[in-house]
């Protein structure tokens, strides 16, 4: 097999069995194999058999282990996600294939596998075998892959090494907590497993691992430009995070529907995107404070401040338990963002809230309930729903949501969240919204917006990168008075609305289609609504990449070089 071959294969999800597919790979070609096989605990896989008799899956999971060790560097790194059913057997047949173990990590996490007559799972296996124990990458020097040690992280220790240490073997949750577990000498840290309520939910599968999880091990046991494999795809997050971090990638799967959603994951994401997630989640969140303490600091109360305490917890979690339940009452298997931006969904949990006579009003319920998911106690409501809302779906009217909130914040309001949360100021959002494009849902004004939010990060992110690489070059303005709509072209862009000065910018879009959008947003209704902000309208425009993280890139270019008033600048929305 040739280089060529190789080639051929890269930065693609292939659909068949990985064995076959490995084998027709170059041998010695790829520098970081990363696996999370079927644990053959009968897991409700669209295509796959995951019941196999004992001998059966050894003797499958022994097949494709041999092939990954085949098309493994000399120096290559292989690591295996397995749980407890087989991840003895497993490690046995990786050492009996020619791998050498470096480290058998236990990755714990939050809202464990509920089980049956024995102890609740809340842990895998994550074994990491290097093909030559004496040349393997592992790149223990860069500072992104060093940790807060125990000195920093627990004790502020002013004597604690600046640039942290090595993370431990141990990954559990919330080590900020574990002040009498830890020495410091030692450190644990933590991934929480993708639950159904995490944002970075790619919805499509059940068994999806957190993307700072695989940076770290891709981070560490591989240099950009190496190669990347995943044989069982899934959702594609393995291919997804090796693409953010500038390396070459490819997988195999047997679902053609979980191949063509990573093929559409891939797509929405670029070298140098930032990954979801906490990279150190022992960091970004705060320590527990003691009962009976001020600012961490042990006090001494009174019998009566006890008792005045002890009424108050128990009227708070009286609240808390009252908004929950009518969360899961009125959510219809929902998340919270659709509970909150879904006018019919949100009238009937606050109706909910007032049949159980919880003290308040919808915003302060609303806002609630968003600390409440931050903390983590909305994980027992199951999201068994998926709002199904594509780019795609909701190019004509995205423009309007961004001008909607970037009036509204103008105007005072302090957030998106804040926003949505009041039913007077959402109201006021959607009037604004529809102004400027009627024709579209409440819902999908405010939906489109917390879309806009969810990108900002990783499109400040390629905007970086497209500045050096390819900067955008806007034609000549061209009144609109006076244009005909086949003056703009056909295809995808961004433009810029300016008014009869150049100095007067008011907003940067861009669109899967500039002539429809243009057209779509200077006719009618919306054309008297824009002559609101200047009598005389002139667009800019240049065509770009049929691809919308491309778009949101460059349109966040532009409005760092223009600063138009009708977009949101950077992102002064909060988010919880």
């Amino acid at each position: 097999m040739s280089d060529t071959t190789l080639s051929r294969m890269l930065n693609q999800i292939h659909h068949g069995d990985c064995i076959v597919g490995m084998n027709a790979m170059p041998e010695g070609s790829i520098d970081l194999a990363f696996a999370d096989p079927p644990f053959n605990i009968g897991y409700d896989y669209d295509v796959y058999d995951d019941a196999r008799a004992r001998h059966e899956y050894l003797d499958w999971s022994r097949a494709w282990i041999g092939t990954v060790h085949r098309t493994l560097k000399p120096d290559g790194t292989f690591w295996l996600a397995i749980g407890d059913e087989y991840a003895a057997e497993l490690k046995l047949i990786s050492q009996e294939v020619g791998f050498h173990c470096r480290s058998w990590v236990i990755w714990y996490y939050t809202f464990g596998v509920n089980c049956k007559a024995k102890f609740s799972r809340s842990h895998a296996h994550l074994f990491h075998f290097v093909k030559d124990p004496t040349q393997f990458t592992f790149r223990s020097d860069l500072l992104e892959n060093r940790i807060p040690s125990a000195r920093q992280l627990v004790y502020a220790d002013k004597r604690a090494n600046s640039v942290g240490r090595l993370p431990d073997d141990t990954w559990i949750l919330r080590p900020q907590d574990l002040v009498d577990c830890l020495t410091p000498g030692e450190d644990t840290w933590y991934f929480p497993r993708v639950a159904g309520t995490f944002k970075e939910r790619a919805g499509f599968h059940g068994c999806q691992m957190p993307e700072q999880l695989l940076g770290r091990i891709i981070k560490y046991c591989s240099n950009e430009g190496d190669t990347v494999l995943d044989p069982f795809s899934g959702s594609a997050t393995t291919l997804s995070v090796a693409k953010k971090l500038g390396r070459q990638f490819l997988g195999f799967d047997l679902s053609p529907e979980y191949i063509q959603r990573g093929r559409d994951r891939l797509a929405n994401c670029r070298v140098g995107d930032l990954l979801d997630g906490a990279a150190e989640p022992a960091v970004s969140a705060p320590t527990t404070p003691p009962k009976g303490t001020r600012k961490g600091k042990l006090t001494t109360i009174t019998a009566t401040e006890a008792a005045t305490q002890t009424e108050a917890l128990s009227t708070e979690q009286r609240f808390e338990k009252g908004l929950v339940e009518a969360f899961a009452k009125s959510s219809q298997g929902y998340s919270l963002d659709r509970l909150v931006t879904d006018p019919d969904l949100n009238r009937e949990f606050v109706d909910h809230c007032r049949r159980l006579g919880l003290p308040g009003d919808a915003r302060l319920w609303n806002w609630k309930l968003f600390n409440y998911r931050k903390a983590g106690k909305l994980a027992s409501v199951p999201t068994t729903q998926r709002t199904q809302i594509s780019w795609q779906d909701c190019d004509q009217f995205l423009f309007a949501s961004e001008i909607a909130l970037a009036k509204m914040i103008a105007d005072g309001s302090e957030s998106l969240d804040a926003i949505l949360c009041d039913p007077e100021q959402a109201a006021q959002f959607d009037k604004i919204a529809k102004s400027f494009c009627p024709g579209w849902a409440p819902f999908q004004y405010r939906w489109g917006a917390l879309m806009l939010r969810k990108e900002s990060k990783s499109a400040r992110a390629r905007a970086d990168v497209l500045r050096s690489i390819a900067p955008a070059k806007l034609s000549s303005a061209k009144p609109l008075a006076t244009s005909k709509w086949t003056d703009y072209p056909d295809e995808a862009g961004l433009y810029l609305v300016l008014g009869a000065d150049d100095r007067d910018k008011l907003y940067v879009g861009g669109s899967l289609n500039l002539r429809q959008r243009l057209q779509h947003q200077f006719s009618g209704q919306p054309l008297r609504t824009w002559k609101r902000e200047s009598a005389d309208l002139r667009v800019r425009f240049f065509t770009a990449e049929p691809n919308t993280p491309e778009l949101l890139a460059y349109q966040c270019l532009l409005i760092r070089e223009h600063k138009p008033k009708l977009n949101v600048r950077e992102t002064s929305q909060s988010e919880h």
